[in-house]
């Protein structure tokens, strides 16, 4: 999960769908041999003039997109101001903070109603509960 209370598990970025989904096009597209016939493509549609930088926006979605461990794990932003927060107070999440009803950081950036449940609940009782979310798409009922 994030320090905001976002839950990594059911983030594309994080369950690598965008590395799939590129490596599923790169092998469509060379089984049907763009990579050799995209000159010859590019007199009936011009678009294709543009094939050797469209390769590389497909390399900077894997880059920037492939993979995600989590912030807590190094992923996301650096600069991300709840994640200095959280650390520099030793918290691991905004639940954690006595003062996240008033705090002018989270403030927009996290869902309230969220961090209340975290807090009522317990880390790793929320955890569980959104990772049978993840994976089930339905509700659960998380810990007992």
């Amino acid at each position: 999960m994030g320090y905001c209370g976002l839950y990594c598990g059911s983030c594309p970025m994080h369950q690598g769908k965008f590395a799939k989904a590129v490596g599923d096009l790169r092998g469509l597209m060379a089984a049907f041999g763009f990579d050799k016939s995209y000159s010859d493509l590019a007199k009936w549609e011009p678009a294709f003039k543009n094939y050797v930088e469209f390769e590389g926006v497909l390399d900077a979605i894997v880059r920037l997109f492939g993979s995600c461990p989590g912030c807590m794990g190094g992923g996301g932003d650096p600069s991300c101001a709840i994640r200095i927060c959280c650390r520099q107070k030793a918290y691991a999440t905004c639940a954690e903070c006595a003062a996240i009803d008033k705090c002018e950081i989270a403030k927009g950036r996290v869902r309230l109603e969220e961090i209340k449940r975290i807090k009522d609940m317990g880390v790793d009782c929320w955890a569980n509960e959104m990772h049978n979310k993840a994976g089930a798409g339905s509700k659960s009922k998380g810990c007992s």
